[in-house]
This record gives C-alpha cells, sequence and structure tokens, in this order.
C-alpha cells in the first residue's frame, strides 16, 4: 500500500557481536529508527553530540540498566526511557539485566556503531579465546577513562578514540602465553620481556583495521611520564593524553581486582599508591580527575 511500510521483523541491516547486536529498523526524514540488545554484564555510553539539535529518544522494551548521573545511581527497567539533548558528558549505562532498547535518533548513528561493533567482534573473539579477565578488565578501563576524559574536557573525538583503545588496550596479549598470564609468581626477566611487548603487538593488530588513528595509544598505555615505562621509553608530553589516561585507569582497576599472586587491594590503597607516583609514573591531572570520577561514584572518601 503506497505509503505504508509492513516489515514484519525484517530489519534493514543488523550487525551483532558476543555482546550487543543492533538492528536498523528504519530511516528516513532525518530519523533513524534502532533496536539493540546488550548482554548482562556489559556498559554502554552515551556521548555529547557534535550534531547541532541533535535529539535521542530510548525506550527499554525489556532488561533493566543503572546510570551514574552527578553521583547519583538511577536504575531503569522494562518500560523506563530516557533522552539526550545538548548531552554535556558522557553518561555510562552498566548492563545489570540484558537490556533490550529501542531509540529514535534525529543523527545517522547506525553506521558509526555498526563499524565500531564490526571490528570490536573480529578483535575481541581471539582475546577472549584465552583470557576473560582481560575482556571485563578493558570494560571497566574504558568506563573509568572516559569518565576522567570528561573531567579534563576532552573534545567528543578524544573520548571515542579514548573508548575504543581502551576497549582494545591489552589486546596483544593474545601473543602471550596463558602460563605467563596467569602465573601465580614473580615472573622471569624473559617473562617479562614477553608481557611487555604486548602493546606493541597490539598497536599492529588495530593498524590492519579501520581504527589505525588509535594504534598509537594503544601502544603507549604503559609509558609512563618520567621514561621509564614500555615499549618507547616516551616522557612527558611525548606521551598521548588517552594514553596517559589508560595507564591510570588500568593501574587501578588491576590493582582493585584478584589477581593469581595476590588478592585485590582497596581503593583507597590504590588510589594513594598513584597519588604516590604523580611525576614519576602518571600525570598530575590526570590523576586528580580520576580521584574525582572514583570520589563521585562514592568509590573513595574525601581525604586532605
Amino acid at each position: 500500500m503506497r505509503g505504508l511500510d509492513i516489515l514484519k521483523g525484517n530489519y534493514l541491516e543488523k550487525i551483532e557481536n558476543d555482546t550487543t547486536t543492533l538492528s536498523l529498523l528504519g530511516r528516513g526524514g532525518g530519523l533513524e529508527l534502532l533496536k539493540q540488545t546488550i548482554l548482562k554484564d556489559n556498559s554502554f555510553i552515551l556521548f555529547p553530540s557534535e550534531v547541532a539539535d541533535a535529539h535521542e529518544f530510548y525506550y527499554i522494551l525489556d532488561g533493566e540498566i543503572q546510570a551514574e548521573v552527578e553521583g547519583n545511581i538511577i536504575t531503569l527497567n522494562k518500560d523506563g526511557f530516557f533522552s539526550c539533548n545538548e548531552l554535556e558528558v558522557p553518561v555510562s549505562f552498566k548492563v545489570i539485566e540484558t537490556v533490550t532498547l529501542f531509540s529514535v535518533s534525529t543523527a545517522p548513528v547506525f553506521h558509526y556503531l555498526s563499524k565500531i561493533i564490526e571490528e570490536l567482534r573480529k578483535i575481541g573473539e581471539k582475546v577472549e579465546q584465552k583470557d576473560r579477565y582481560t575482556f571485563n578488565h578493558s570494560a571497566r578501563v574504558a568506563n573509568y577513562a572516559v569518565k576522567t576524559a570528561a573531567k579534563l574536557k576532552l573534545t567528543r573525538d578524544h573520548m571515542e578514540s579514548l573508548f575504543l583503545a581502551s576497549i582494545l588496550h591489552d589486546i596483544g596479549k593474545i601473543n602471550i602465553p596463558e602460563e605467563i598470564l596467569k602465573k601465580p609468581s614473580k615472573l622471569t626477566d624473559e617473562e617479562f620481556d614477553l608481557v611487555k611487548k604486548h602493546p606493541g603487538d597490539g598497536a599492529d593488530m588495530i593498524r590492519d583495521t579501520p581504527y589505525k588513528d588509535i594504534a598509537d595509544i594503544v601502544e603507549q598505555h604503559h609509558e609512563r611520564v618520567n621514561g621509564r615505562g614500555y615499549p618507547f621509553g616516551l616522557k612527558g608530553d611525548e606521551i598521548l593524553i588517552e594514553a596517559k589516561i589508560i595507564g591510570v585507569c588500568d593501574t587501578f582497576d588491576a590493582m582493585t581486582e584478584d589477581r593469581a599472586y595476590r588478592s585485590a587491594f582497596t581503593a583507597q590503597y590504590a588510589m594513594e599508591e598513584l597519588e604516590r607516583l604523580i611525576g614519576i609514573q602518571y600525570d598530575e591531572e590526570v590523576v586528580k580527575a580520576f580521584k574525582q570520577v572514583l570520589m563521585e561514584e562514592g568509590k573513595l572518601i574525601d581525604t586532605p
């Protein structure tokens, strides 16, 4: 019938990976209609739009999510909805129960999101075959990193690059033998030399994808401001700000999670260690911004 389209589940386009299914239901008149399913225990982030007057509306068909908004935890579930217009800072959502969202956007987003999902699927599958911890750790680091970048007022382009680089920063570990990754005792010099190759190996993998522009961030995430990091021994401003942010968030998450060779440290202790190493390993402004994020989330108490 003229003017009426009945699709019956035949999506215009669809793409999926191990955590997300994204379907384009329709487009036209300046709108995109999307359906997105994200599995439990994953996160997603809404970024400020660079399109003037862009408006996004989300309706929860099923599931449950939590959003951190100005230090408050807001829970949304089936039949809940939210919208974005002139968003000033990124907003992070954690999926408590597998969620299915219906969304309407006045800005084209499907092809941007679909490319990200496809590339993450290809690379993420390789990493998860060896070490599930790497994937969970990287998702947490990405969440911390974007919030820290917002405190530092990085541009949207920088935050999007940082988000992707955070998710992918440890993919080079795919080349490290599992017995070394999970070794419960101190590594030998030869074993540590293998570990130190993972930033470069990860960067090389990314340079073969459409996201080669984030390869340098991944390659530098173990560089330290005093020049004693790896793989290049870069110092101070030679290190990209995105890599400095990942370095801080990466260290904090590693310290506050159980490892084969030790139990997790408290958030307070990990933060004190980061502050002790300001100007030695970590950038002062990055550490201050990250601390502010943790305080707003209630993970730290204010100390002099």
